[in-house]
């Protein structure tokens, strides 16, 4: 995969060039699945390895999806079914399936750096599906390729990304990935949930919802992800939604043509209000379906390019 190399761990490093040979990759893509037959012989006779240590639902059917109209073979393997609840080691379980000679594993894990650590010892292409609180390189690939398709640019978009921040692996590759890209990328949530390491990617950080979403091109809403967070960093529910919730007063500051974006799950009525989620600007279903084309477009490159 020339300039990429064998894995797809994170868009940290990735550049301009490379981002655009992905995104390009998977708009070419995108026209499969749209025939009545969706399949196409790219990757027959290869085994791809669907390897989710932690719960995914859009993640880990769109990779599956994406291998199976490639024509790979596919194996899900997770948690609850491995030798990992008998005590085994991830490198361990790793070695095992490398033995059994799949050409890729995509992985998912709770632990930030799982997937680098597989790419270490083990001699198959290794896809990073979301990693701790690190990156989540495929989101944010097809999060760029949504934008794109909508604004037609990338480069000097005023792109707003707000919620929980310290914890969203999606906005950490967002960010990288936008700034790469030439797009000026704002941050915004609770001050405990907003990180160092914002500002030291790039990202702007604001003080206020209207100094966030004013002038906004995109806006990005995040889900709290309870599930990271070891004391409560906020008053309540109804607290956030009040001043950290996108309604539809909001909209009026951004751009005339603004789209709103979420990673998903979406929680109705705390990060959106419905009549946003469901309003003529959110574009949530379009992620959802151009993860497909993304990940059909690294399973190619990765290892299939070398078949025409």
């Amino acid at each position: 995969m020339s300039g990429l190399g064998r894995h797809m761990l994170g868009l940290e490093g990735l550049t301009a060039q490379d981002i655009t040979l992905i995104l390009d990759t998977a708009s070419s893509l995108k026209e499969i699945n749209t025939r009545s037959i969706k399949k196409v012989p790219t990757l027959r006779g290869k085994t791809v390895v669907h390897f989710f240590v932690e719960a995914s639902t859009r993640t880990r059917t769109s990779f599956e999806i994406a291998a199976k109209r490639l024509s790979a073979d596919t194996v899900s393997l997770s948690a609850s079914t491995s030798s990992l609840t008998k005590g085994e080691t991830l490198i361990d379980t790793a070695k095992n399936l490398e033995a059994m000679a799949p050409d890729l594993i995509v992985m998912r894990h709770s632990m930030s750096g799982a997937p680098h650590l597989l790419a270490k010892h083990v001699g198959p292409s290794i896809i990073n599906a979301g990693d701790g609180t690190h990156e989540h390189p495929t989101q944010g690939l097809l999060d760029m390729l949504t934008i794109r398709e909508h604004k037609g640019r990338l480069d000097g978009l005023e792109v707003a990304i707000i919620g929980d921040v310290a914890h969203s692996r999606v906005a950490r590759s967002d960010i990288i990935g936008l700034n790469t890209m030439g797009s000026r990328v704002r941050v915004f949530g609770p001050r405990t949930l907003l990180p160092p390491f914002a500002e030291s990617l790039g990202a702007r950080v604001c003080r206020s919802m209207h100094e966030a979403v004013e002038g906004a091109d995109v806006i990005i809403m995040l889900r709290v992800q309870r599930e990271r967070l070891d004391d409560v960093l906020f008053p309540s529910q109804r607290e956030y939604a009040q001043r950290f919730g996108l309604g539809s007063r909001h909209l009026a500051l951004a751009k005339p043509e603004v789209i709103v974006m979420h990673p998903g799950p979406v929680n109705r009525g705390v990060e959106l209000s419905p009549e946003v989620a469901d309003g003529p600007y959110a574009v949530i279903l379009d992620q959802v379906a151009n993860g497909v084309a993304v990940r059909m477009a690294l399973l190619y490159l990765l290892i299939g390019a070398e078949v025409r």
